[in-house]
This record gives C-alpha cells, sequence and structure tokens, in this order.
C-alpha cells in the first residue's frame, strides 16, 4: 500500500523536475540549503518519506520498494511522467530503487552520502527496537555525532536535532528494518540514468567506500568526495554539493569547463587554505581575473589536490620546497598555513626547509626559515 507523502514544489512551473528525498530522521527541510540554487533553473518537489516530518507513519516494518513506490505515487499524483532523483542516505537508496523499478521514469540521479549495502542487518533491528521502545531521545546524540564534524556549528546542527526529535518513533523504526533488509549493490548495473554519487570524506554513517562502491556498480557514474565533511554533507558543505548537484542535474546553468570539477576543487581549496582566505580571493575577483581563477579551483585543486595517491601533508611538504626554490616567498607563507591545517608538524616544516638548504642553497633557505618563523609564530615552542 503507498502513501502519499506530504509535499511542497519549488521553482518553475514548465522547469525540468528533480525530486529530494531525506535522509533517516529527517524532514524536506533537509535540503533549505540547495532549494534556491535549484529553483532557479529546475522544478523542485520535496517530500517527507513516510513517518518522518509531515507525512504519517503507518505500521513497519517497510521497504525500500515501498518507500520508492510513495515517491512514484506523488509523480502519478501530479502528471509527472519522468523526473531527476536525488537523495541524501535514505532518500539516496529509496532513489536507487525507483531508478531500478522505473527506469524510464529517472532523468538524472544525484546520491548523497549513502550506500547500498549498509549491513549488519541485526544492528538495525536492535536500533528498531531501542526507538519503539524509548523515542527518538535514545538516539540523537549519537546519530549528530556521526552526522557533522566536530568543527559544525551549533546554528547548523541544532535545526537536525529538532527534526530528528520530531521524528515519529515508528516511521524512524520502520525505515530501520527497510534499511536493513536492503539488497541493492548487486542489482545496480542495471541502473541506466546518469549518476553523480557524492561522499563525505569523513563519514562515519556511510564511509567513502560505500559511495564508491556505488559508482564503480553503476555504469559511467561520477563520483564526488566532499572533503571535511560528514554524513549530512549538503548541510556542513552546502556550496560544494549544491554546485556539483547544479551542475549534474541541469548542466547549461553554470558557465564553467567543468562545474563537477570546480566543486570538488573549491571545496579542498577552501579545506586546505581556509575559508576566510577563499572568500577573500573570491571578493577581489574581476572579469579580468574571473578565467584565471576558475583554472586555479579547477586544475590545481580540483584535478591535483583531489588525487588521493599522496597524503595532503605529502603535497603540503612538496608544495613547500617548490615554493623556497622558486623564491615565491608570499606563496611560501600561504602554503605554511596550509601545511599546519593539512597536519603537518613545525618539526616536520622544519626538516623540509633542511632539506631545502642543500638542494635550493642556504640563502633560499634561510630566507624560507625567517618567513616560518613569522607565519608559525604562535606555534613554535619557546
Amino acid at each position: 500500500m503507498t502513501t502519499l507523502p506530504f509535499h511542497r514544489f519549488d521553482g518553475p512551473d514548465d522547469a525540468p523536475v528533480v525530486v529530494l528525498s531525506n535522509s533517516l530522521g529527517t524532514d524536506l527541510h533537509l535540503w533549505d540549503a540547495q532549494v534556491a540554487v535549484l529553483a532557479r533553473h529546475l522544478r523542485v518537489l520535496r517530500y517527507d518519506t513516510r513517518g518522518h516530518g509531515q507525512t504519517p507513519a503507518t505500521p513497519g516494518p517497510y521497504t525500500l520498494d515501498a518507500l520508492a513506490g510513495d515517491a512514484l505515487a506523488l509523480l502519478d499524483h501530479h502528471g509527472i511522467e519522468r523526473a531527476s532523483f536525488a537523495g541524501v542516505s535514505l532518500g539516496g537508496m529509496t532513489a536507487m530503487a525507483v531508478a531500478l523499478r522505473a527506469a524510464e521514469r529517472v532523468d538524472r540521479l544525484v546520491l548523497c552520502c549513502t550506500s547500498a549495502d549498509l549491513g549488519p542487518a541485526q544492528g538495525w533491528h536492535d536500533r528498531a527496537a531501542l526507538v519503539r521502545a524509548q523515542g527518538m531521545s535514545a538516539v540523537v546524540d549519537a546519530v549528530l555525532a556521526r552526522w557533522f564534524t566536530p568543527a559544525a556549528p551549533p546554528a547548523v546542527v541544532q535545526p537536525v536535532r529538532a527534526m530528528l526529535l520530531a521524528t515519529d518513533p515508528e516511521g524512524y523504526a520502520a525505515c530501520c528494518e527497510a534499511i536493513a533488509a536492503m539488497d541493492l549493490l548487486r542489482h545496480l548495473p542495471g541502473v541506466t540514468a546518469p549518476t553523480l554519487v557524492i561522499t563525505g570524506a569523513d563519514d562515519p554513517a556511510t564511509p567513502p567506500e560505500h559511495g564508491r562502491a556505488i559508482a564503480a556498480a553503476i555504469p559511467a557514474a561520477r563520483l564526488l568526495d566532499v572533503p571535511s565533511a560528514a554524513h549530512l554533507a549538503n548541510i556542513e558543505r552546502a556550496s560544494i554539493v549544491t554546485t556539483a548537484m547544479l551542475a549534474h542535474l541541469a548542466p547549461d546553468a553554470l558557465a564553467l569547463g567543468d562545474p563537477l570539477t570546480h566543486a570538488a576543487g573549491m571545496g579542498v581549496r577552501r579545506a586546505v587554505l581556509g575559508d576566510a582566505h577563499v572568500d577573500r580571493a573570491n571578493s577581489r575577483i574581476t572579469p579580468l581575473t574571473a578565467d584565471f581563477q576558475d583554472l586555479i579551483t579547477r586544475y590545481a585543486w580540483g584535478e591535483i589536490w583531489t588525487r588521493g595517491e599522496l597524503e595532503r601533508t605529502t603535497r603540503s611538504a612538496i608544495t613547500i620546497a617548490m615554493m623556497v626554490a622558486l623564491g615565491h616567498w608570499e606563496e611560501l607563507a600561504m602554503h605554511l598555513t596550509a601545511a599546519r591545517r593539512n597536519g603537518m608538524t613545525v618539526a616536520q616544516v622544519r626538516e623540509v626547509l633542511l632539506q631545502t638548504a642543500i638542494y635550493c642553497g642556504v640563502p633560499a633557505a634561510n630566507h624560507a626559515f625567517s618567513v616560518a618563523a613569522t607565519v608559525l609564530a604562535d606555534d613554535i615552542e619557546p
């Protein structure tokens, strides 16, 4: 039996439709950060999953097929023949189930911080039993600790806490049982829709390898790993995820060489250099420098710094040595700060600069130590 979910539309009536499906324990406001941008180019249809937000719970357990049926019933109700689907976590699982059940109705897919095989099943049954017995307060703190990195500010976390606490325990438990019974991974080669898979680099709930497994299974899927993000990457790193979604769902909307690479590059650039530095750089962009800044973001940060073969500390060490060799002292100062953000210790920086004394010359290393003494003054023990 299908349920017609509570839902709302944003964006032009005549634009292509994208359906946004929420994660376990949240409601349609999970997507607030994305809607303002997506709705400029798309007709955005958000809904509350069964037993979440304003969609009533029915007795569980649920199945992913039933949740997919609810989403398709929503399309039928509004006479929508074909739409794109985007989902976070449980919403991504639902989107995959829709794509497998009704491929002809799915234009494009965005699968964010999700999994196609999230066992063991017993853990989900235990969680379902816990919330049925003790309510949502029994799990909320543990859930939030997995959904956000420690750096997430309270103003970002608290609205999600409120969503969790407002979720019907039966709806939450029954969806846990749907996840426990999930069997999607072996079927994913049958997905025909162009697919973007987004992972949070620091996501303990659906670790990045789950996203990589999905991307490997779906033909020609693209993968974006969002730095400094846990399970709700679309909230914690909203600008990166929104840009990537728009690039995939409405590729003509962004005038960039490769919007997805730009989004990935901007994420790494912010993680390495810090938001304040990047915001200052962006505020100084002019028509003369815009293409150059796009080039830096896409190629230096989106193509090179995103590669996984070297740790970021190693990339920082290499960059510091090259800045000394070339005498780029302002860039050296910036990358010394970045190196500390990347996890290099002062002792490791010292060793790199000592190495440059041999291969770049003592005068260059002497100047480099002077720059480092200023930049790292607060980190150097007396």
